[in-house]
C-alpha cells in the first residue's frame, strides 16, 4: 500500500477533475500564449495577401505532419495527421480568400476564417466539437507563421516542472518529455479530452477543468494529485521534494509487479489493452489481452475502403500478437459524427445522435459485412479466437441481426457495446443475442448525462465517478452474472486504479485501458479481496455525487 503523504501546508487549494492518475510536485510554468493580433492594416494586393496566408496554413499543415511522423506514440500519431488534415482542409483555404478580398490582412483573415469554422464544429456538435480545439491551435500557429512570429509552445526552464495551460493542444503534447514536464494541468478540457488521452499514454498526472490554473505565478512550488484532482499552488520547496521522492518511489514499485489480474483473494479480472493497431503494443506490459481494438484507424483519411487483403493482414497481426489469449476487435466506429471520406455520408443537424457505429450498415451493410469477412479470414490464419463486437448497439434487434453476420462468418465470440442508456437498460436482452457485452463509459456518460465530452463546463457530469453511470454499469454487470456471460469495461473509467477496485465489486469481468495503466490497477486489484472490493462498490453507488463517493471508497483504501 502506497505511503500515506502528510498533510501539505498550501497557499491555495485548486480543484479541478483528475483525468490521469498519480501525484507529482515541482515548479510550475506556464504555457506560451497566443499570438496577439495587431492592428489590421489596408490590403494593397490582394493576391500576395492570399498567399502570405495559404503560406501560413501550410506552415502549420507541414510542421503538424512531421511532428506526426515523428511522434512515438500512436494515439499522438493518429490525433496530429488528423489536425494536419484539418490545416490542409481546402474549405478552410477558401474561407480565408474570402476573408482577404473582403479586405482583412492574412492574419485576421486566417483568424476570421478560423472563428467561422469554429462555430460550425461546435454547432455540429459529437465528434465534430471535438475538434474545435484543434482549429484553435491552428489558428494560433498559423497566425504567428503569417506574422513572423515564434510558434505559440512549451515552456524550456531548463528543469522539470508542471505545466499549466488553458487547454493543450496535441502539437504541444506529443513531444512531451515525462522526464522533464511532471505534470499536466488545464483550465479546459474534459476526461475524454485529447489532454486526457495524451496524459494517460505518456502516464503523466493529470488534471483539467481546474479553474485557476494559469493563474499560478511561474515558479511556484505546487503539487498535482491526478487522482483527486487538487492542485496545491505554494506549497514549498522541501515539501515539494518529499512529494516527489514518495511519486518516483510508488512508480518504481508499480513497475516490478507482474501476473494476471485478480484480487487478493484470488478472484480473476482480466486486465486489456486498447489497441488502435499492432504498433500500440508495448513491450513489457504484461496484458492478458486486447479488450479494444479500435479497427476505424486502418479506415482514417481514406477516399475509398481499405481492401480486403489490407483489413486482413492488420487484424491478423494483433491476432498474432496474442496467440490464444482474448482479442476483441470493434468493428467500423465511424459516421456522421466521426466522419470517413469514403462512407460519404450526409451532414447531419445532430450527428452524435445520428447515424454513427453499428447504424452505418443501415445504409451500407457490405462495409461491416467486408469487415466482418477479412476478421474471419485473419482468424483462420491464427492461432487466435478473436472476439468482435458493434458500437453503438441499442435494441435486442440490432444485436440478433450483428450476432447473425457474426456467425455466419465461422466468429464464435459476437459482442455489443454498451454506450446508450438503453443498452444498458436491457442488458439483460441484449445477452440473450450475443456472448459479452463491453461498457464504453466515455459515451454511455455523454448520452446519459446529456453533456458533451469536451464542454468544460460540463466535466464534472461526465466524471466516471457519478453514481448514476455506476447504476447502469450494476445494471449490465447482474445481466452478466444472470446468465455467466462476461462484461468488461473498455472506456477512460477502467484505467483510475481506485475506480477499478468499484467496478470489480459491481461485477465487471475484465478492464480495458492503455499500457500505461496496467500496473497500477493490477496493484490495486492485488491489495483488495473481492469483498473489500464489493463494499467500495456499495459505497459508491449509495453517494449523492462523485466526490462523495470517490471519498467514500478512498476513505477506506
Amino acid at each position: 500500500m502506497p505511503e500515506p503523504v502528510a498533510a501539505v501546508p498550501t497557499a491555495e487549494m485548486l480543484r479541478g477533475l483528475g483525468i490521469s492518475p498519480g501525484r507529482a510536485a515541482g515548479r510550475v510554468y506556464r504555457m506560451a500564449g497566443p499570438p496577439l493580433l495587431p492592428s489590421p492594416v489596408p490590403v494593397t494586393d490582394p493576391v500576395a495577401e492570399v498567399a502570405r496566408a495559404v503560406l501560413g496554413l501550410e506552415t502549420v499543415a507541414e510542421e503538424l505532419a512531421q511532428r506526426a511522423a515523428k511522434a512515438a506514440d500512436p494515439a499522438a500519431r493518429d490525433i496530429l495527421e488528423a489536425q494536419a488534415m484539418i490545416a490542409a482542409d481546402p474549405m478552410l483555404r477558401e474561407s480565408v480568400d474570402e476573408q482577404v478580398r473582403a479586405g482583412l490582412d492574412a492574419a485576421h483573415a486566417i483568424d476570421t476564417a478560423c472563428a467561422h469554422h469554429r462555430q460550425m464544429l461546435l454547432s455540429a456538435g459529437g465528434y465534430f466539437a471535438e475538434r474545435a480545439s484543434d482549429l484553435d491551435d491552428i489558428r494560433n500557429r498559423a497566425v504567428a507563421a503569417a506574422l513572423g512570429l515564434p510558434m505559440p509552445g512549451v515552456p524550456s526552464p531548463g528543469h522539470p516542472f508542471i505545466l499549466t495551460a488553458e487547454d493543450l493542444a496535441p502539437a504541444d503534447t506529443v513531444n512531451l518529455d515525462p522526464g522533464v514536464v511532471l505534470a499536466l494541468v488545464t483550465e479546459k478540457g474534459g476526461p475524454t479530452s485529447h489532454t486526457a488521452i495524451l496524459a494517460r499514454a505518456l502516464g503523466l498526472p493529470a488534471v483539467v477543468a481546474c479553474h485557476g490554473a494559469t493563474g499560478i505565478a511561474d515558479g511556484t512550488w505546487a503539487s498535482v494529485d491526478g487522482d483527486t484532482g487538487e492542485v496545491g499552488a505554494g506549497i514549498g520547496e522541501e515539501a515539494a521534494g518529499e512529494i516527489q521522492r514518495r511519486a518516483l518511489a510508488e512508480r518504481d514499485r508499480l513497475g516490478e509487479a507482474s501476473g494476471p489480474g485478480r484480487t487478493a483473494d484470488g478472484h480473476p479480472v482480466k486486465l486489456l489493452l486498447n489497441i488502435g493497431s499492432v504498433a500500440d503494443l508495448q513491450a513489457g506490459v504484461a496484458a492478458e489481452g486486447v479488450g479494444l481494438f479500435r479497427t476505424e484507424f486502418l479506415f482514417l483519411d481514406r477516399r475509398t475502403a481499405p481492401t480486403h487483403e489490407e483489413q486482413t493482414s492488420a487484424y491478423a497481426a494483433v491476432l498474432r500478437a496474442f496467440p490464444g489469449a482474448q482479442v476483441v476487435l470493434r468493428t467500423l466506429d465511424a459516421g456522421t459524427d466521426k466522419p470517413l471520406p469514403f462512407l460519404g455520408l450526409a451532414d447531419e443537424i445532430n450527428p452524435a445522435l445520428g447515424v454513427r457505429g453499428l447504424r452505418v450498415a443501415r445504409r451500407q451493410p457490405d462495409v461491416l459485412d467486408a469487415q466482418l469477412d477479412a476478421i474471419a479470414e485473419a482468424a483462420a490464419a491464427s492461432d487466435a479466437s478473436p472476439w468482435v463486437m458493434a458500437p453503438m448497439v441499442t435494441t435486442p434487434g440490432e444485436a440478433a441481426d450483428f450476432a447473425r453476420r457474426a456467425r455466419s462468418r465461422g466468429l464464435a465470440n459476437v459482442g455489443a457495446m454498451v454506450e446508450v442508456p438503453a443498452a444498458a437498460l436491457h442488458a439483460r436482452r441484449l445477452l440473450d443475442e450475443v456472448d459479452f457485452l463491453s461498457i464504453g463509459t466515455n459515451d454511455l456518460s455523454q448520452y446519459t448525462f446529456a453533456a458533451d465530452r469536451q464542454h468544460g463546463d460540463l466535466a464534472d457530469l461526465l466524471d466516471s465517478w457519478q453514481p448514476a453511470l455506476l447504476y447502469l454499469i450494476a445494471q449490465c454487470a447482474e445481466a452478466g452474472r444472470a446468465v455467466g456471460k462476461p462484461v468488461g469495461v473498455c472506456g477512460e473509467a477502467a484505467a483510475d486504479p481506485l475506480l477499478a477496485t468499484v467496478l470489480v465489486g459491481l461485477g465487471v469481468t475484465s478492464l480495458s485501458m492503455s499500457a500505461r495503466s496496467v500496473p497500477a490497477v493490477r496493484d490495486a486489484l492485488a491489495r483488495h479481496s473481492i469483498a473489500q472490493c464489493r463494499h467500495n462498490a456499495e459505497l459508491a453507488l449509495a453517494a449523492r455525487d462523485p466526490d462523495e463517493a470517490r471519498r467514500a471508497v478512498r476513505e477506506g483504501w
